[in-house]
């Protein structure tokens, strides 16, 4: 039998042409897979939310949503000072029956993770100046500021890959799992870049 007669005949059928095919999709979707998850903003870190400017993104300038959607935001001295060791939760609310739900949420998310991060627990019912600093820097909409306003605030590379400060924020009342999520991604995005954030910048 001519044995390399016989390795050209195999290799000429159908089946080598599907097996060619099959290799070649497999290419073109792996392709596309990493492609779409660099568009969706997939995260190294591990992160659950990337940064951008949707309802849902991490934000290095207002978002979509509020009134001074895309400008910059003018982050308080205390917040950036913090930063510099743990990302940073802000919780500014009242003692009311509607923000009871967010505080219990909150405490919860403390008893777990609040070594981890700093925390700034701020009434909106007296004179702390910090209370209308963080609703200033952190309305997530703009206009008439509501409470409770949750706020978590990190560090992470911008499209450019400059490390920059990044936050969000809600003035609804989320429950734990909200909280929890955010603050997983804060501690994530800044253990991997606090040590490349030059704050002189922020």
């Amino acid at each position: 039998m001519d044995i390399k007669k016989g390795i050209e005949d195999t290799l000429s059928k159908p089946y080598g042409e599907c097996s060619m095919d099959l290799f070649k999709k497999t290419i073109c979707s792996a392709t596309l897979i990493a492609v779409f998850m660099l568009v969706a903003g997939f995260n190294a870190s591990g992160a659950e939310n990337s940064v951008g400017s949707g309802n849902d993104n991490w934000w290095t300038a207002y978002p979509e949503q509020s009134s001074a959607n895309a400008s910059e935001v003018e982050h308080p001295q205390w917040v950036l000072d913090a930063l510099e060791k743990k990302p940073v939760v802000i919780y500014v609310h009242k003692g009311c029956s509607y923000c009871k739900p967010q505080t219990d949420a909150m405490a919860e998310v403390v008893s777990e993770y609040g070594d981890k991060f700093a925390y700034y627990d701020i009434s909106a019912e007296t004179s702390d100046s910090k209370a209308e600093e963080a609703i200033r820097a952190y309305d997530p909409n703009g206009g008439i500021a509501y409470v409770p306003l949750t706020a978590i605030v990190t560090l992470a590379p911008d499209s450019e890959g400059k490390v920059r400060v990044i936050w969000h924020s809600t003035d609804e009342v989320t429950g734990k799992a909200w909280i929890e999520e955010y603050v997983q991604d804060a501690l994530s995005y800044h253990n991997e870049n606090s040590g490349d954030w030059e704050k002189s910048e922020a």
